[in-house]
Order: C-alpha cells, then structure tokens, then sequence
C-alpha cells in the first residue's frame, strides 16, 4: 500500500516524540533486556517508513 510522502514537519514531529519518550524510559524505567528490545524494534517501527518516505 503506497502512502503519501511525509512532510518535513510530520517527520521532524515523530522523530522528537520518539526521541523524547526513549529518553523518559531510558531516565525512569528498570532497564531490561527486553526494555532495551524493545526500543530497538520501536526505532525500527519508527524509522522505516521515515526512510521509505525520504527515497520516493
């Protein structure tokens, strides 16, 4: 399913949103292997179609 290309703005948002909430479970949360998986596969949830977005 081809979607619209993301603007600028759309990505820099998901970015920071994402940034900061790696932040907060890296400060707050007990860090654990499956915590740190976890960020991990969110970054790649997150940045995939960031990258799909920036080649069309």
């Amino acid at each position: 399913m081809a979607g619209k290309r993301l603007s600028q703005t759309q990505i820099a948002s998901i970015l920071i949103l994402w940034i900061v909430l790696v932040v907060y479970i890296l400060l707050y949360a007990h860090l654990t292997v499956f915590t740190l998986f976890s960020i991990l596969m969110s970054g790649v949830i997150v940045f995939i179609p960031i990258y799909k977005s920036l080649r069309k």
